[in-house]
């Protein structure tokens, strides 16, 4: 695998696939992410088993590939390069090292197969509709203050989104506080399911949404 890729590009993309990974793993791989080069494009995968987040950037693909690295190493290294640069990522299939180079920086990362990596089970889901990031992201800006952090109580570690009353409202509350926001029912959300969107994935989300249009 041989790519390169505008930094500006791959430093937004890693700041948003690393946030996933958990600082402390029991499962060694789970603190890598998993990159794949191909057609034209680099794409950035993270996982915690609950969450799964995928990234895709236009890169510059000498030759395909996939592997595992340091989520918080790449992501480090990637931070600390000069504006404007361009970063080059080669897997050497001798030593199993991937080698990230920039101009006259060079680093040699420890890497793991991406055949050990993770795939969480995609699920069907019977109701989809569609509605603006701004409105996705006022729903959590106003309600993710009010979750609960008790873990024992699971069932308020995140927002409840469902439709009441031809709206779609979200509340999240501690047992202290209750947060709620309506907005129009979005067009085909007429029947879907009352559900909880965690802590984690609200947290994940917002980062997201901040300059997506």
């Amino acid at each position: 695998m041989k790519v390169t890729a505008e930094r500006a590009a791959l430093l937004k993309s890693l700041s948003h696939v690393q946030s996933v990974v958990e600082r402390r793993n029991t499962i060694p791989i789970l603190s890598n992410l998993l990159l794949k080069a191909e057609d034209g494009a680099l794409s950035m995968t993270a996982t915690d088993l609950d969450i799964e987040a995928i990234e895709t950037i236009d890169a510059k693909v000498e030759s395909a590939g996939s592997v595992t690295a340091p989520a918080q190493t790449l992501y480090e290294i990637v931070r600390k390069l000069p504006d404007g640069s361009e970063v080059s990522l080669s897997l050497n299939v001798e030593d199993g090292r991937l080698t990230v180079s920039s101009g006259r920086s060079r680093f040699a990362l420890a890497t793991l197969p991406s055949s050990d990596y993770p795939v969480m089970a995609s699920s069907e889901y019977g109701h989809h509709f569609e509605m603006t990031a701004g409105e996705l992201n006022r729903l959590f800006e106003k309600t993710r203050f009010a979750i609960s952090t008790e873990e024992t109580r699971y069932y308020l570690n995140g927002v409840y989104m469902h439709v009441v009353d031809d709206k779609l409202r979200a509340v999240a509350t501690d047992g202290h506080r209750l947060a709620r926001v309506d907005m129009p029912l979005p067009n085909g959300a007429a029947e879907a399911p009352g559900v909880i969107v965690p802590r984690k994935t609200v947290a994940e989300l917002g980062k997201l949404l901040e300059d997506a249009d």
